[in-house]
């Protein structure tokens, strides 16, 4: 689980380049290297300035080669958890589903329950879009001033993770400047949501945090 605070309408000169990142690879045991492993979560204002996106991704370290059986677990729901009122407790939630190709989307809206449970209102549906296939074109789907994409994606995480053991055995002080990217060239599925501010908070702060959660 990825846990990280935003800052909304504080102004467009300081939110135009604010980007909000949380990050890590196959190390939670229970989900390593499966279909909910979280690899990423990302928060930031989009190029209209009234929005923002969330970028959650899943199955990290997927070869060129296995990204294109790769695929969607439909057992395996991605819920972004929104505080409003900086309790730590979600006071909304946008869920995503794949279902047979497409990608579902509902929320935001209040959840019935919080916690490690979570349960999908069907009314609450928001819009769907076709999970993109790798290497074409990416599909992107806009509904009521929401915007959807699901599929394969570059890793965009850049992490020395040779440096950084080195820097962990004392054998070196600090980064290279630029390091070495140990995921290049591997990919990721990727869901990534464009929601108005209105429909998060407006203004003021939110915290926001994704997980990825099986059907029971």
């Amino acid at each position: 689980m990825k846990n990280m605070k935003i800052y909304l309408g504080i102004g467009v000169a300081v939110m135009a380049g604010f980007v909000l990142v949380a990050a890590d690879h196959i190390d939670a045991p229970a989900v390593a290297g499966g279909t909910s492993d979280i690899t990423d979560f990302y928060a930031f204002q989009g190029q209209d300035t009234d929005n923002l996106v969330f970028v959650a991704n899943v199955q990290g370290l997927l070869s060129p080669a296995s990204t294109s059986a790769a695929a969607f677990d439909e057992n395996v729901m991605i819920e972004i958890n929104i505080d409003t009122n900086e309790d730590n407790i979600e006071d909304l939630v946008i869920q995503a589903i794949p279902r047979n190709g497409k990608m579902y989307f509902f929320g935001p809206y209040a959840p019935t329950n919080t916690g490690l449970s979570s349960s999908i209102l069907k009314s609450k549906a928001s819009g769907n879009v076709a999970i993109s296939k790798y290497g074409q074109s990416a599909v992107i789907e806009e509904t009521n001033g929401m915007k959807f994409f699901a599929g394969p994606r570059d890793d965009p995480f850049f992490m020395d993770f040779a440096r950084f053991g080195d820097i962990i055995a004392g054998n070196e002080t600090e980064f290279a400047n630029p390091g070495s990217d140990t995921f290049a060239g591997t990919n990721v599925m990727s869901v990534v949501i464009e929601v108005p501010k209105s429909m998060v908070g407006g203004s003021g702060s939110i915290n926001t945090w994704v997980e990825s959660k099986s059907k029971q």
